[in-house]
């Protein structure tokens, strides 16, 4: 690990001037050349009337001004090209500094296509969504990149694989300059790279698959030449020619439905491997210490040449595919039986490079994903990376100083969570007033779950924890489509929370105001039997209730199960939190005064 850090304020701030003034003076630059290009078509019209109007100059004057044009023209492109590029460089480090000010929430890149209502705990601790988990990490800007890190985000790691994150990323967390590249190229890239579209196109079996062809083409395509060459030189008569016309005709017309399959769809995937293939050249030229960036290195290299060199390849034949589309070219086009010469060196492109295409967007997008995290470290220098420890002992959490990503550091009240382990309960039964912290504990407890699992930092002085399956009941809702009710909505997640415990890792469970839709009778019997069966079964969690009577739960489980607190304080008819969670029950009850205080007659 690093000593020291820079201060991600300072640098953010530093690079942000340092990119605007860059973008000033591209804009000033892109006012010269526009000025320059309307001088030169001013003087250029000045040389046409002289030498058509006036008669004064030769007519060879225009050729000065055209190339000029033509030239300021490239250099202009360039120009723009280069503005650009410092306005995202400008817009990058503002995302930057507004995360740090917590003015992030409805910028950035939700996430909401991931988000899925059955899931077990996505939408109990906003991991997608404004304002949500994802969108606090996600800087990645290739789709790659985004599917990689939500899935990371809904799904836990291995211990191994968590460690081999959290290395990449404190690595990462220093490469600043790469992560600035890959977003300024990923704004391209994410409007134009489909992964599963790519993958499935590079995968795809070949269209033309005879060698024969492959070689008989070119030969023809010779022959026509030659004939029309010796025509036109009055060697040969025109019926030769007629007659290889008519032999190139005879072979190309029974290929070309499959020519146009090719030549369609490598149009499609054209566009997106040439944006692809300015993130692997990026990516290319950076080294590497630890084994998992090693590794990803190492996928993007071939015994060949470098991936980036092989996507210009195919982007040159399909430049000169394009070519057959200009209207003086055609005629020759179809003599040299260009798009069919062409479709088959693309096929031959294809069955060499495909199969690693989905390789290079699995790399690219793990990368993205780890700079994401990495990103967040930097911003974050204060949050450390979890203890992954053995799962011997049975499921542990044992969080100190404990916060939640989404709350400001400075606002952020840090709790003692334990878990499991040696004199800890595997229950907690989370009691207090509504806005009191109860629910914010648990997703507390949750999204540091989700991030230590992930392989990033976590909102918290030390974490440790052994391999766990988040479930969750925070945000269970009813549905008039489904036609169930929230009870029963709750109930059916209860029973996945349940069904976790039939494989490993076991489960850690955050249940809120539980069976709140029911009887206080049965809503007893019924919370302290599926506890019960959880504890039994391994699991560990937390309960949340206003309910004193579902207290009496951590008493039927003592030692197993402890009752802990939020405390509020009503003065002068404002109610008021201090969000410190304190061991035993809830002893007192503002729920009257505040109601007489709001003007309730009661």
């Amino acid at each position: 690990m690093e000593s020291h850090r820079p201060d991600p304020r300072a640098e953010y701030t530093r690079r942000l001037d340092d990119r605007r003034a860059a973008a000033a003076r591209q804009a000033r630059l892109d006012l010269r050349m526009s000025n320059a290009r309307l001088a030169v078509i001013v003087a250029a019209a000045l040389v046409a009337w002289l030498a058509w109007g006036a008669e004064v100059l030769s007519a060879w004057w225009l050729v000065a001004p055209m190339l000029g044009f033509v030239l300021l023209v490239v250099a202009h492109e360039r120009v723009v090209r280069a503005r650009r590029r410092c306005e995202r460089a400008v817009a990058f480090y503002e995302r930057g500094l507004a995360r740090l000010d917590d003015r992030w929430a409805g910028q950035g890149t939700s996430g909401e296509r991931f988000l899925d209502e059955e899931h077990l705990y996505a939408a109990d601790l906003d991991l997608f969504g404004r304002g949500s988990l994802f969108e606090l990490l996600c800087t990645a800007r290739t789709r790659a990149g985004e599917e990689t890190l939500a899935g990371w985000l809904r799904a836990p790691a291995t211990p191994d694989e968590v460690r081999a994150r959290q290395a990449a990323v404190d690595e990462l967390r220093g490469h600043l300059d790469l992560r600035e590249d890959l977003s300024l190229l990923g704004a391209e890239v994410r409007a134009g790279v489909h992964p599963v579209a790519l993958s499935a196109w590079g995968t795809a079996p070949p269209v033309l698959v005879s060698r024969a062809n492959r070689l008989v083409a070119p030969l023809l395509a010779a022959a026509g030449v030659a004939a029309v060459s010796l025509w036109l030189a009055g060697v040969i008569g025109p019926t030769l020619v007629i007659a290889a016309l008519f032999v190139e005709l005879a072979f190309a017309l029974p290929l070309r439905a499959r020519v146009l399959q090719v030549i369609g769809e490598v149009d499609l995937a054209a566009h997106e491997l040439d944006l692809l293939a300015q993130l692997l050249g990026r990516l290319e030229q950076e080294n590497y210490r630890c084994a998992r960036l090693v590794e990803l290195r190492a996928a993007l290299d071939t015994e060949a040449e470098p991936p980036s060199r092989r996507i210009a390849k195919l982007r040159r034949l399909i430049d000169l595919l394009d070519s057959r589309r200009n209207q003086l070219f055609a005629p020759v086009s179809f003599l040299l039986l260009w798009a069919t010469q062409l479709a088959h060196a693309i096929e031959a492109w294809r069955a060499a490079s495909g199969p690693a295409v989905p390789r290079w967007l699995a790399a690219v997008g793990e990368i993205e994903a780890l700079c994401a995290l990495a990103g967040y470290a930097f911003e974050n220098p204060g949050d450390p990376f979890a203890e992954i420890v053995s799962p011997e002992d049975g499921p542990l959490f044992e969080g100190v100083g404990l916060g939640h990503p989404l709350i400001p550091e400075q606002r952020c009240v840090p709790n003692d969570v334990r878990l499991g382990g040696p004199g800890c309960p595997l229950l907690m039964v989370v009691s207090g007033s509504n806005m009191s912290g109860k629910s914010t504990l648990l997703r507390s407890v949750g999204a540091n779950t989700v991030l230590a699992l992930a392989g990033g930092p976590v909102r918290a002085r030390r974490l440790r924890l052994t391999p766990l399956a988040v479930g969750a009941t925070l945000r269970i809702q009813d549905s008039l489509q489904a036609g169930t009710s929230r009870f029963y909505a709750e109930i059916t997640r209860l029973r996945n929370v349940v069904d976790l415990t039939r494989s490993a890792p076991p489960p850690l469970f955050l249940l809120d105001e539980m069976l709140n839709g029911t009887n206080s009778h049965d809503r007893r019997i019924g919370a302290e039997a599926v506890v019960r069966g959880l504890i039994d079964r391994g699991a560990i969690g937390l309960v949340t209730t206003h309910d004193l009577a579902l207290s009496q739960i951590a008493e039927s489980l003592a030692p197993r199960a402890a009752n802990v607190h939020f405390e509020d304080h009503l003065e002068n008819g404002q109610m008021s939190f201090d969000y410190i969670m304190r061991p035993g029950i809830m002893t007192k009850s503002n729920a009257l005064a505040l109601m007489r205080a709001v003007g309730l007659d009661i």
